[in-house]
C-alpha cells in the first residue's frame, strides 16, 4: 500500500469503525449551502428569516406543523437540488476524505437528500437497515452533512464494523423479526454519532444504521448523498439513473473512447 501516513490513518479508522467524522474540507461551501436553506425556508413559509441560521433551523418546529413537515421538506429538497453549483459544493466539503477512502474517479448521486426530524415526532423515523439489504452496492459510501449540531437522539446511530460482522453471522435467525425487534437486539452495541455543524460524517452504508425519536429540544437537519468509484460494481442504482461521474480522469476518458484501428 502506497498510502501516505494521514491517508493510512483515515483508512484504518474507517475500516475499524465503519465511519469517520472530520472537519469539513471547505467551510465556505458549507456556509453557502446553509445560507441557501435559510433563503428557501423564507420563500417557502413567506416569512422573514433574520437572526442566526442555527436558531432558525433548530426551532423550525415552532413554525411548521408536523402534518405539514413532509410537504415542507420536499419543497426544500426540490429547491436546493435545483440550485446551480449546490452538488459541487457538497462534494467539496468532503473531497479529500472521499479521494482517500473511495477513490479519485468518483460517481455522485444525482440528488442530495434531506432529513428533518422534529423533537418528539415519530413520523420521520428510519428503522434499522443497511442500504445493501435493499440492493445498493457495497462499494458506496454516504457523505452525511449536518446543518445544525447533532447529538444525543438528535442524530443517527450505526452498528460498528465488528458488531455488524457478528450480526451478519447470525442474520438468518433474525429473518422473521421486525425492524424494531432487530434494533432491540443491537441497541446496546450501536454508536450514536455526535456530528457538529462544521463536521462531515462519511460512513459505510452496508452497516446497520437508522434513527429514533428525537428527544432533544431542537430540530435535526441533515443532508446525505452517496458516492462510489466510477468503475466499481453497481447495485440496483445504476450510473445515469441514480449516479453520474464527477471526477473522471483524462486517461479513463481516452481509454473508454479508444477503438482499435479498423473497428467502429
Amino acid at each position: 500500500m502506497f498510502l501516505t501516513e494521514p491517508e493510512q490513518r483515515l483508512s484504518d479508522e474507517y475500516l475499524r469503525q465503519g465511519y469517520v467524522i472530520c472537519p469539513v474540507a471547505d467551510p465556505e461551501a458549507l456556509d453557502w449551502m446553509r445560507s441557501q436553506f435559510v433563503r428557501l425556508i423564507g420563500e417557502t413559509l413567506g416569512t422573514a428569516t433574520d437572526g442566526k441560521p442555527e436558531d432558525l433551523l433548530n426551532r423550525i418546529h415552532q413554525r411548521v406543523a408536523v402534518e405539514e413537515l413532509n410537504a415542507f421538506r420536499l419543497k426544500i429538497i426540490r429547491g436546493f437540488n435545483g440550485i446551480e453549483g449546490f452538488r459541487e459544493r457538497y462534494f467539496r466539503v468532503a473531497r479529500p476524505y472521499l479521494e482517500t477512502l473511495v477513490g479519485n474517479e468518483l460517481a455522485m448521486q444525482l440528488q442530495v437528500n434531506l432529513s428533518i426530524q422534529f423533537p418528539g415526532d415519530d413520523s420521520s423515523l428510519l428503522p434499522v437497515h443497511a442500504d445493501t439489504w435493499s440492493g445498493d452496492s457495497p462499494f458506496e459510501a454516504v457523505v452525511w452533512v449536518p446543518l445544525v449540531d447533532c447529538y444525543g437522539t438528535k442524530t443517527m446511530y450505526l452498528l460498528p464494523t465488528q458488531k455488524s460482522t457478528e450480526l451478519g453471522r447470525q442474520f438468518g435467525k433474525q429473518a422473521n423479526c421486525s425492524s424494531e425487534a432487530l434494533y432491540q437486539t443491537i441497541k446496546d452495541d450501536v454508536r450514536w454519532l455526535e456530528v457538529r455543524y462544521g463536521e462531515v460524517l462519511i460512513f459505510n452504508q452496508a452497516l446497520p444504521h437508522g434513527n429514533r425519536v428525537n428527544r432533544e429540544p431542537e430540530t435535526r437537519w441533515t443532508m446525505n448523498c452517496r458516492f462510489k468509484g466510477v468503475f466499481t460494481p453497481y447495485g440496483d442504482k445504476k450510473i445515469g439513473e441514480f449516479f453520474e461521474p464527477i471526477t473522471l480522469r483524462a486517461a479513463s476518458r481516452t481509454g473508454m473512447a479508444y477503438r482499435l484501428p479498423g473497428t467502429t
